[in-house]
């Protein structure tokens, strides 16, 4: 149908029924050529008689409720699905009809996100550190020494007494990191495909978008010497930390299943340690699921290790006797709790070691612990597949050379060395 209004024409065509909130739906477009009106009603018409219209006004941000609702995802992705959600997709386009997102709205969304993560207009504000009337600057002063509480204090440094200074900072742009956008995509993807599969829409447009390129993965594992000058400081702190990071540098675990192993896990006998769980913490709460691969794996471990763990058990029993409880095979290897009932906090575990590193004066993290175990597996030519069995990398080895190309490229050259030094060269006249 074409109706005239004025000097315009506006086209509707009847498209069905919503399925969600059973009204009507109609696609309407408007234009001011009588021939150009002809030319919307032919093409609102095919695209409903080929099932090629969005088949609900529903907006993205129903689509993503209803999504993470049926989704299938373990609980610390659904908790960043959340966050992205909640911070970056429904501010942009939440209350935008599903049929409405295109895969050009995607793509600016995505250019926006480059430029900065909080997607500014690119003038001059201030940050506020809350939405609730405020000063924009405010200074907390300490009272001086000797001098009862008063209303004002004399002049005096701020700085020599500690006085609190507190202020609304001017906004910088900050862009958001391409593997952050290419997991907000990902998210996006999932919603319009479950949304193509209710028959909400006819096509999704995330298909055909451009995500970010993957990032090139630059690990930066500490040198020998630098691992030698960490496990001294870490055993000069502590024996149980000494312990924990030794474990990591010898066998290459995720933060998440050093904290979850138990006794259970560790054959000392048998030289052997197996790897079953993650430990992490989801808004605020502690849970217990599988490897990030879903898979468990068993790990040898050398005498060195099977002894700095017989150690570390021999001061668990200790302490059980000291405290008059049995000890358990259940029990979490690393805790702070005199009955090892619940594990080390991750993000203490992490600050800690950083503190240390930093003590140190190294510019290093835990994880770069990971790295050092399977750099040094490599470099001194250990296969691939190997490798990647003990770090927990699905693929039989393509993440690991992915991450690891360049000590893969120092074995590579090793074993070049060894082919020349078998080959005699002929002697010519």
């Amino acid at each position: 149908m074409i109706r005239q209004r004025g000097s315009s024409y506006q086209v509707v065509v009847y498209a069905g029924i919503d399925p969600l909130t059973g009204r009507k739906v109609h696609l309407c477009e408007s234009t001011t050529s009588e021939p150009e009106s002809r030319r919307i009603l032919r093409r609102l018409t095919a695209q409903v008689d080929e099932q090629r219209h969005a088949k609900t006004n529903a907006s993205f941000r129903t689509a993503m409720d209803a999504w993470l609702r049926t989704h299938e995802v373990e609980e610390t992705t659904r908790a960043s699905y959340e966050q992205y959600a909640r911070v970056h997709l429904y501010p942009a386009f939440g209350d935008e009809p599903m049929g409405k997102v295109t895969t050009r709205l995607l793509e600016e969304f995505y250019a926006e996100l480059r430029r900065c993560g909080a997607r500014c207009d690119g003038r001059p504000k201030v940050e506020h550190r809350t939405a609730e009337p405020h000063e924009c600057r405010t200074v907390k002063h300490r009272r001086p020494p000797g001098r009862p509480p008063v209303a004002g204090y004399p002049p005096h440094e701020c700085a020599e007494l500690g006085c609190t200074v507190t202020q609304c900072r001017p906004h910088v742009c900050k862009p958001l990191a391409g593997a952050t956008i290419r997991r907000i995509h990902f998210a996006i993807r999932g919603v319009m495909s479950a949304a193509v599969r209710w028959e909400w829409i006819a096509t999704n447009p995330a298909v055909l978008a451009r995500k970010p390129r993957q990032p090139t993965p630059q690990p930066d594992p500490p040198t020998v010497a630098q691992a030698a000058r960490i496990i001294d400081a870490a055993w000069t702190e502590d024996d149980s930390w000494g312990t924990l990071v030794w474990l990591v540098m010898v066998t290459g675990l995720r933060r998440a299943e050093l904290l979850a192993l138990r006794w259970s896990d560790v054959d000392l006998d048998g030289g052997m340690l197996t790897v079953r769980r993650n430990y992490v913490r989801v808004n605020r709460t502690s849970i217990e699921k599988d490897t990030k691969t879903h898979q468990m794996r068993r790990l040898a471990l050398d005498p060195a290790t099977i002894e700095v763990l017989r150690e570390q058990h021999g001061r668990y029993e200790a302490l059980c006797q000291e405290l008059d409880t049995p000890s358990r095979e259940t029990a979490f290897l690393f805790s702070y709790q005199a009955a090892h009932d619940r594990p080390c906090d991750p993000s203490g575990v992490t600050h800690r070691y950083a503190r240390m590193c930093a003590a140190l004066d190294l510019d290093s993290h835990l994880h770069a612990l990971r790295h050092y175990s399977a750099t040094e597996l490599l470099t001194a030519g250990v296969d691939l597949r190997t490798v990647a069995g003990r770090l927990g990398h699905g693929g039989g080895g393509a993440t690991t050379l992915r991450v690891y190309a360049a000590w893969v490229g120092e074995s590579d050259r090793r074993a070049s060395d060894i082919l020349g030094s078998r080959m005699k060269r002929p002697s010519r006249p």
